[in-house]
């Protein structure tokens, strides 16, 4: 994620970050100057089609189909945010959770059940970066603490590791209560977080593996560019050779909305704009660590 002062407008305007759709979308943009040069140069030279108003006549159906897609890219931009938010949302649960799980176990556990102590204050961090690996599809050995006698090899990395993670956290807390260091109030306080973080897990998988409706994704990409493409024998007779400026412009309005989109409906990955998983999983350590 980008970290960046909302404050410095002419830092935004001037600078090309590598998440800018100008970067990603130069090609299409030069191709397009040239697709409208050579509409505005056939209409006024070759086919001399100044005199005919049907042709003219083009720029009106035009601008009733730039409400309706404005319509579709406002639709799709706030879906996208609104799966990005929710991620944020989900993340930011799982901190909260953390702490109140590490806090918890820290008032409850004896000053000397060290191993206890390491194990809940390795393996509650391991949650979260075991959580950000498996939304990537990755396993990183190097990212796993070990402690109260877990081992990175002792996980299976074919299988779903945060689920093998909660079960060794359910199964610690099950066991402190079995051999009287928890008594069964005490494990029924600390149940609703460690069912959290499968509910997280389980959300953040939602959001992953649903993605846009394929057709709904496919009909805006396909409208955009019959849009783009034909809007040059509207705008030529009136702007002449300035269509080649004003057509970069709008091509580059609509195509940017898609791929931001497109970018931010997966908020797990690793793309600029996508969330700080990495901090996120860093500070749960952290404070973890403190608390414990």
């Amino acid at each position: 994620m980008i970290d960046y002062n909302p404050k410095d407008w002419f830092t935004f305007i001037f600078r090309i970050h590598k998440a800018d759709t100008v970067r990603k979308l130069m090609p299409m943009i030069v191709a397009i100057c040239l697709y409208s040069a050579l509409v505005a140069w056939l209409e006024t030279a070759v086919w001399k089609l100044s005199d005919d108003s049907r042709v003219k006549n083009i720029s009106l159906l035009h601008s009733l189909l730039g409400f309706v897609i404005s319509l579709l890219l406002a639709f799709r931009s706030n879906s996208a945010y609104d799966r990005w938010w929710e991620g944020r949302k989900l993340w930011g649960a799982l901190v909260n959770n953390s702490r109140n799980l590490a806090l918890r176990m820290n008032a409850l556990l004896p000053e000397g059940d060290r191993d206890s102590r390491e194990f809940f204050r390795t393996m509650i961090p391991n949650y979260a970066f075991a959580l950000k690996n498996h939304l990537r599809d990755q396993a990183k050995a190097e990212e796993f603490v070990a402690g109260g006698g877990v081992e990175f090899n002792h996980l299976d990395t074919a299988r779903h590791v945060p689920n093998q993670i909660a079960a060794h956290l359910m199964r610690r807390a099950y066991s402190l209560q079995k051999q009287g260091v928890l008594t069964g109030e005490q494990l029924l306080s600390i149940n609703p977080e460690l069912q959290s973080f499968t509910d997280i897990c389980g959300a953040c998988e939602r959001i992953r593996n649903t993605p846009i409706p394929f057709s709904y994704s496919v009909f805006l990409k396909k409208f955009i560019f019959f849009y783009v493409m034909t809007l040059p024998f509207g705008l030529a007779f009136s702007l002449g050779w300035f269509v080649i400026p004003a057509m970069a412009f709008i091509f580059y309005v609509l195509a940017s909305m898609e791929l931001i989109a497109e970018e931010i409906e997966n908020p797990f990955g690793i793309d600029a704009n996508d969330l700080p998983t990495e901090r996120i999983s860093g500070n749960i350590r952290r404070h973890v660590e403190e608390i414990l």
